[in-house]
């Protein structure tokens, strides 16, 4: 059977001091333990716990990097493509996904999952998982389900907020 391939959205800034770097990393190594592939930016922080992680747990992670910034050296990427824009960057990432793992992260994050969230509802993408991983996301939902004009009444239907790695699991089994 062949494996599944999450994207994993994430901050670049989070040390691997921080409790929420372990806690990605051992997220991403029972992902990998359960079928999972990866595509990620390909840098530090959130996106190098997810890699880190996925690899411990036997998995294949894929780089969609930007040729401007460089990647480091210390990666653990399985692979590596490099994209000239931001937006063939997104494309692969959004469309070569079969669910989304959107972790801490700040405006950058927000982006992705704005983009493959609005994708999904209004149709351009079929249906697939769009997990919000721990509390980052919380204080956000109320304001933005009563703040913003819905192009669709259903959109806050595909999100799943999952706050520990056992419910991830179960909404992607």
């Amino acid at each position: 059977m062949p494996r599944r391939r999450i994207t994993a959205f994430g901050s670049s800034r989070l040390d691997e001091d921080d409790p929420r770097f372990a806690d990605v990393e051992e997220l991403g190594k029972q992902l990998g333990q359960q079928g999972w592939d990866a595509l990620i930016g390909g840098h530090q922080g959130m996106m190098a716990a997810i890699c880190q992680g996925i690899r411990a747990g036997g998995g294949h992670v894929c780089g969609i990097t930007l040729e401007r910034f460089p990647t480091p050296p210390d990666n653990h990427l399985s692979e590596e493509i490099r994209t000239r824009d931001f937006f063939s960057r997104m494309q692969i990432l959004i469309e070569e996904s079969d669910a989304y793992l959107v972790l801490p992260g700040g405006l950058g994050t927000l982006a992705e999952l704005a983009m493959s969230w609005d994708l999904q509802a209004i149709g351009v993408l079929e249906s697939r998982p769009i997990i919000l991983y721990g509390d980052t996301w919380t204080p956000l939902l109320k304001p933005l389900k009563e703040s913003l004009i819905w192009s669709v009444d259903e959109a806050f239907t595909l999100l799943q907020h999952c706050r520990t790695s056992d419910e991830v699991l179960r909404a992607l089994a």
